[in-house]
């Protein structure tokens, strides 16, 4: 038949039976993402369309035959399971959780505690906003938040194209390509006002300009997930693409994505929950620098009722958290200081800046650092946030390192910046046949609050192989179909590619590798003696397979050449079989990576990795850890749970390279790889199942998103709200600000002096008898302010060769005169300690004396 041109087009839609309406509700909250249950119902309408559709429900009900939902519709089973699944989510969504029953009081129960804004959010592929670990951290936060019952709403971007989907050229260099995501297409509503119309909120931009920013909503199980987009009509088609891609563009582009989330997301906030009748949220997370601008709007707001700037800074301070996830100073966002002027507003009329009324200099002095040329969005985190974190214990202590010019006079120690160790979501990254084993060595706790698994032993060690050998082949299938799309990309001809249906074997040692590639992470650290791991690959009695997968920044060259390396290595016939680059990684990916290796490698620079959390993952998988003691891996107990590459600190980083790529050889060669194959007369490697049991029972639940949320609400959402109420009237604000302007003006009049132990001044030694009650006595005269304005402090510790105090113990003083403060100590070790003392600001407000930046050392 000759080809016939059409004259005209008609689209058909699916119009749904009666009986599955259902659906609908459950493909428009993102739960279904981590219940198996819910999946099912989906996956059970047409298994290969839901696996080309990439699991989304959504487009399943708009794609699937409608001769077969006519079908279901008369399949009384099916719809027994809708029920059944309708109703545990309206259960799920009312019923009072952990946060309900440990945290809440009786009039707050419900109500908005916190709003947690972050740059990406990874919930699941079929809402593609997200890059990589800090979205999929920031998703797995909300889900775990909403497990919890914790009243959170989060705010973020709706990009348009989102983050690119890699390929690979002929050569393994990294192609990027972007593709265009229709919001009709994707698990998101509108938030509509009482006449149906979008809601929106508007920011001001340079030259009087104002872009405008309409609001769509993603519902993560009972959190709402607030998505900002500019592009719409309302907008010239430069304001439109501000939020067109994650991490694209300039500088100057990142600042308008920065804005319209920190200022259009508190305004957003403030809409949707005027639109719901409910209250705004009392505390606002930033993770990561990015919403730092969220600030001078929260500050603007409370100008506008009257209070000045000093009073409306300590309220929003107050109520501010930062979280910072990088450990390197090159991580951080800094703009031209002339750039953030502009934007700020300078020069132009009141009402056409940004946040009209903060003046320009407080706002500016909030991102100052030692480049006077140079705004910084982690130094205006800090500053506006009385709470900061790091987000693994050894990231924390390297965060106070790295930020104690923040804090002069006090100790790296004593800089305001804890630590919560990041966790993963278990329910979506668990595969099913390992959750149920979970289940049963858990003795049937509840998950969200489990700290502990309390039945170690339920599993016998055959049936825990016999899970892992599944997950091994799985990930194998995946990765050989994988493999040939690839080459076929790359431009070989089907013809070409049998072999690759026959990569890997899912009978042999699984080495996993996947993440964000960046040079401290060091991708190609492995290939240091390519024909070391070549024999390591080709043993013939204890063979060894590698699956890598990564995505460099578009702009970052480095990565990409690192990248190239990889993928040139494995393009060599004599290992391609046995060492494989798997492009675009991405969540649905990583769910088979981390589930299918037998043991997942990390090999950064320590102490580079902020914390890391793909390997969380395959530890609740029954992977091993094999890692360089860094990150979320520095604070676990690694005793026979995994094995740590042993780190060396020098100046020389070829030589630092050339020794940990060696260890990681010595310990794949002589302890992974023989555990592995010692096998018993059934072909159970018993010594390999007794590592992962204890591995698995034993990290996973240290490891949980939901223990780390707990840890937010409890040391930080709660004690943050806390701290707002004390100061949320404005009155109380402006006595604390007057209180603090007070005592930096006088600071300078408080003085120390006659210290004393034991009755003997510093200038000769003392003497004193361990186990026995030692005074250490200091006069203080607090000049223009009170004594209750001040804390007087005692420092003990050994000293150096300088006469420095090592490791400093703060022992605060008791007033026992009119100008006298004395402490008692005990020592129970012999030998000379240093000492000295010092006085602090004090105040009900205070979270941390550091956070004034005032600190007077004895002698003064």
């Amino acid at each position: 038949m000759e080809s016939v041109k059409s004259v005209g087009t008609v689209k058909f839609s699916n119009q749904l039976p009666t009986q599955l309406e259902p659906l609908v509700q459950l493909a428009h909250n993102l739960r279904w993402s981590w219940r198996e249950e819910t999946k099912q119902l989906f996956r059970d309408i047409d298994p290969e369309l839901w696996s080309k559709l990439g699991e989304d429900p959504k487009q399943m009900l708009h794609q699937a035959p409608a001769s077969r939902l006519r079908e279901l519709a008369g399949d009384d089973g099916y719809l027994g399971r809708i029920n059944n699944e309708s109703q545990n989510l309206s259960e799920y969504l009312t019923a009072p959780l952990w946060y309900q029953k440990t945290c809440a009081t009786s009039d707050r129960s419900n109500n908005l505690i916190t709003a947690y804004f972050s740059m990406e959010f990874g919930i699941h592929p079929s809402l593609p906003i997200y890059s990589g670990g800090l979205g999929v951290l920031a998703g797995d936060h909300m889900k775990s938040a909403s497990d919890l019952g914790v009243p959170l709403i989060g705010v973020g971007l709706l990009y348009t194209h989102g983050y690119f989907t890699q390929s690979l050229t002929a050569d393994g260099w990294q192609q990027e390509k972007y593709e265009y995501h229709d919001p009709a297409n994707l698990p998101i509503v509108a938030v509509t006002d009482d006449k149906g119309e979008q809601l929106k909120v508007t920011v001001a931009f340079p030259e009087g300009r104002q872009i405008t920013i309409a609001l769509w909503v993603a519902n993560v199980g009972r959190v709402p997930l607030l998505l900002l987009d500019t592009n719409i009509d309302e907008n010239p088609e430069d304001m439109r693409s501000v939020t067109d891609r994650l991490y694209g563009g300039d500088s100057e582009h990142r600042i308008k994505q920065e804005i319209v989330l920190g200022v259009g997301g508190i305004r957003a906030v403030d809409a949707y929950c005027e639109q719901k009748g409910i209250p705004r949220p009392d505390v606002a997370h930033l993770n990561e620098g990015h919403a730092g601008f969220l600030t001078l709007e929260r500050i603007r707001q409370r100008m506008a009722q009257g209070m000045d700037y000093a009073a409306a800074f300590e309220q929003v301070r107050a109520s501010n958290i930062f979280t910072t996830h990088t450990p390197v100073p090159a991580g951080i966002d800094r703009f031209d200081m002339s750039m953030v002027r502009r934007y700020l507003g300078d020069g132009l009329p009141e009402d056409q800046q940004l946040c009209p009324g903060i003046p320009l200099d407080k706002a500016i002095e909030l991102g100052r650092e030692d480049d006077p040329s140079l705004f910084n969005m982690a130094h205006m985190g800090l500053r506006a946030s009385q709470r900061a974190n790091g987000v693994a214990k050894l990231h924390g202590e390297v965060s106070r390192e790295m930020f104690a010019g923040l804090y002069p006079g006090y100790e790296p120690a004593e800089v305001p910046i804890g630590h919560v160790t990041n966790g993963v979501h278990l329910p979506t990254w668990v595969k099913p046949e390992m959750l149920e084993l979970i289940e049963r060595v858990s003795g049937g706790a509840d998950l969200a609050v489990a700290d502990t698994w309390s039945n170690p032993d339920a599993v016998p060690n055959e049936k825990i192989w016999e899970v892992r050998n599944k997950l091994r082949a799985d990930l194998v299938e995946v990765a050989r179909a994988a493999t040939f799309e690839s080459w076929a990309t790359r431009g070989h001809a089907e013809a070409q590619l049998g072999w690759t249906r026959r990569v890997l074997d899912p009978e042999v040692l699984t080495i996993g590798f996947a993440r964000r590639v960046s040079t401290y992470k060091r991708l190609t650290l492995m290939l240091r003696n390519p024909e070391r791991l070549r024999s390591i690959l080709l043993n013939e009695e204890r063979p060894v397979q590698f699956v890598i997968a990564g995505k460099a920044h578009p702009h970052d060259m480095g990565g990409k050449k690192l990248m190239q390396e990889i993928v040139q290595f494995a393009d060599q016939a004599g290992v391609r079989d046995r060492f494989l680059f798997l492009p675009d990684y991405d969540i649905n990916l990583a769910s088979y990576l981390v589930a299918g290796t037998d043991v997942w490698l990390n090999n950064p620079v320590r102490p580079q990795e902020a914390s890391g959390t793909s390997g969380m993952k395959a530890v609740m998988n029954g992977g091993l850890t094999l890692s360089i003691s860094d990150g979320w891996w520095d604070e676990m107990p690694q005793e026979e749970t995994g094995w740590t590459i042993p780190t060396v600190e020098t100046p020389d980083f070829e030589y630092r390279d050339h020794l940990e790529s060696q260890a990681l050889y010595d310990l794949l060669e002589n302890d992974v790889a023989p555990l592995f194959y010692d096998r018993d007369d059934n072909g159970i490697p018993q010594g390999w199942l007794e590592m992962i049991r204890r591995s698995w029972t034993t990290l996973s639940p240290m490891v949980t998103s939901t223990r780390m949320v707990r840890d937010y609400t409890t040391d930080y959402y709660r004690p943050t709200q806390h701290q707002a109420m004390l100061i949320a009237k404005p009155e109380d604000a402006s006595s604390y600000a007057a209180w603090l302007e007070t005592v930096k003006s006088e600071w300078s009049t408080v003085a120390l002096s006659n210290l004393r132990v034991a009755d003997t001044a510093p200038g000769a030694e003392a003497h004193a008898e361990t186990e026995t009650e030692t005074l250490i006595t200091v006069d203080v005269d607090p000049g223009s302010l009170e004594h209750g304005d001040i804390r007087v402090q005692a420092i003990i510790g050994d000293q150096d060769d300088h006469g420095q105090i090592v490791d400093p113990v703060v022992y605060d003083m008791d007033k026992t005169g009119k100008s006298t403060y004395t402490v008692a100590i005990h020592r129970d070790l012999p030998g000379t300690v240093g000492y000295t003392a010092r006085v602090v600001p004090c105040h009900d407000m205070l979270v941390n004396a550091a956070e004034t930046g005032l600190i007077t050392y004895y002698p003064a």
